[in-house]
């Protein structure tokens, strides 16, 4: 379990079919093997860890779900360590279970940061409501707004997240990874019923 509150940003020094090596002393040194690690908020467990850099498997299913099968070493990547029992919630709770991925649609200036239209896939549309909660590449973030009839959404950033994650980068087209908020996928569950 993860709270969309990025612990670090560092780069991809492997990036094959399977397997994932991310370098980043202070993530590295607090990992066990086994033990989990959100990358662009997709959960991964440590297979291996050498010096500075952990390495995660990475199965096709979170290939063809995520934006890791597009990352190349070089590549930045947003890293969160799991939540303990005795920390504080600042985000939202986000398992690390990707959902789908996004293409960002336009970055605009803001008085303070940057306004992102995110597109909305289908698939988790009604969990997505204004004022809710999303993670995007694992950063929780607050829904502005949703426009059904152009299937996007909107979020806005401060300048510290701009700083503090890989959402210096995002440009038009840019492909994100999105998990729905974990509440309203299960009151929208039990709505249905």
């Amino acid at each position: 379990m993860f709270t969309g509150i990025v612990s670090a940003v560092s780069r991809v020094v492997l990036a094959d079919a399977n397997r994932l090596g991310v370098d980043h002393a202070g993530i590295a040194r607090q990992l066990k093997i086994g033990a989990s690690v959100a990358v662009n908020g997709c959960c991964l467990t440590v297979v291996k860890k050498r010096g500075p850099v952990f390495f995660a498997d990475v199965v096709p299913e979170t290939l063809r779900r995520t934006n890791l099968g597009a990352l190349r070493v070089g590549s930045e990547v947003n890293l969160e360590l799991p939540l303990s029992a005795s920390a504080l919630l600042d985000g939202h709770l986000v398992q690390g279970h990707v959902d789908a991925t996004g293409s960002v649609k336009t970055v605009e200036l803001a008085a303070s940061g940057r306004e992102l239209s995110i597109e909305l896939p289908a698939s988790i549309s009604r969990f997505v409501a204004v004022k809710g909660s999303i993670a995007v590449d694992g950063m929780s973030l607050t829904v502005a707004a949703v426009d059904k009839a152009a299937g996007t959404f909107r979020v806005a950033l401060i300048p510290h997240t701009i700083e503090a994650t890989i959402a210096h980068g995002y440009k038009r087209g840019s492909i994100v990874n999105l998990e729905a908020d974990l509440v309203a996928r299960y009151v929208a569950r039990n709505l249905h019923r």
